[in-house]
């Protein structure tokens, strides 16, 4: 059992750093692309969409919302956030604590990484509605928030986590195009890299409680079975009766 669990690990590592190089490659990718400028019509159209919709009747409160998700989303809010997450789950699974934390603060180390080597500068299209001090490519917001959303979804395991993480996610990227500060293209990378940095964390991320007593429990019934006939002497008994019919 050892054997088969050691093998499946390393499958999971492989096929986990696969994914994650692959997510690098398209990150590197789109950043290629937006150098040259392939990028510069679809970007610049889908924020002078935002542009005119924070000028229409409704912008107003539009904006407003988006100015609130990005702060929940910036560093600061999305670190309190996991403070909070981790003390929580300290409480009942501290290896899964300990994965949360160390998943979202290898992903920040990873964008700022990323950021310097590309090195790219804010979108000027639109006046910025949020103080920005930092290069633009990828997101960090969207990178971010897709490695701490996506690892508390992750840790739910349920079909409606994965769908309210999944929304948190999407409204914190939209907001940094709406605010002005980046490029549809830097969102989207953000979120290719994050993608991956869950696929490759994911892992080595612990098993819940309940999981891990199910399994224990199958093989402790598996190994008490075999005991319990091999200490019958009627199922002896019986079994030498059977080979010799």
């Amino acid at each position: 059992m050892g054997a088969h669990s050691i093998s499946d690990r390393r499958k999971a590592v492989a096929k986990g750093a696969g994914a994650f190089v692959l997510a690098l490659f398209c990150v590197l990718g789109i950043a290629l692309v937006q150098r040259q400028g392939w990028l510069d019509g679809l970007n610049a159209g889908l924020m002078g969409m935002a542009g005119r919709a924070r000028d229409s009747g409704a912008g107003t409160i539009v904006t407003w919302i988006m100015q609130l998700a990005s702060a929940v989303g910036g560093t600061a809010g999305r670190f309190a956030l996991l403070g909070a997450c981790f003390v929580a789950l300290w409480r009942m699974a501290r290896a899964r604590a300990l994965w949360l934390f160390w998943v979202a603060f290898g992903g920040t180390l990873l964008n700022l990484a990323l950021k310097q080597i590309f090195a790219a500068p804010r979108p000027d299209l639109l006046p910025h509605l949020d103080l920005v001090n930092s290069y633009s490519f990828p997101s960090g917001h969207a990178a971010g928030n897709m490695v701490f959303f996506g690892a508390l979804a992750m840790l739910g395991g349920r079909r409606s986590a994965y769908v309210a993480m999944g929304l948190a996610i999407a409204l914190i990227g939209i907001s940094r195009v709406w605010l002005g500060v980046h490029w549809p293209s830097d969102v989207l990378a953000g979120w290719i890299e994050g993608l991956g940095w869950l696929a490759l964390c994911g892992a080595w991320l612990p098993a819940r409680r309940g999981q891990e007593e199910s399994a224990d429990g199958v093989m402790v019934r598996g190994h008490a079975v075999g005991g319990d006939e091999a200490m019958d002497p009627e199922a002896v008994e019986n079994r030498g009766g059977g080979n010799g019919e």
